[in-house]
């Protein structure tokens, strides 16, 4: 099995995916302590380029993914700088096997998302 931790976003407000989009990576400890582990940027089929976590790093655990959409669709406006509705979406998962590909999508716009499992 080739297990990984992977993400895509889509921009619902296009239909497209959301290329360019800053993501950060946290591990979290015991006392909900945050350990910083990347920061990666989505490419243009709204993928990173590669897994998040895997092999040695692809540990059970709780984790974080902050998906920095403020940014995004401010970016995308081509504006000067407005008080997004949504500026930091934190998703907080467990990863509980190191045989399992884990696969978090965002699906968002300016004023919602939407998450799941995926494969």
């Amino acid at each position: 099995m080739d297990s990984k931790l992977t993400t895509h976003v889509l921009d619902l407000s296009k239909g497209l995916p959301a290329n360019g989009m800053k993501i950060e990576l946290w591990a979290i400890k015991n006392q909900g302590e945050h350990s910083f582990i990347k920061e990666v940027h989505t490419n243009k089929d709204g993928r990173v380029n590669d897994p998040l976590l895997q092999g040695d790093d692809f540990k059970p655990g709780e984790y974080e993914l902050v998906f920095y959409v403020g940014e995004y669709f401010n970016d995308e406006a081509n504006d000067s700088y407005l008080m997004p509705f949504l500026n930091k979406i934190p998703l907080r998962f467990g990863i509980g096997s190191n045989e399992e590909h884990y696969h978090v999508p965002l699906l968002v716009a300016p004023g919602g998302y939407s998450t799941y499992r995926g494969s």
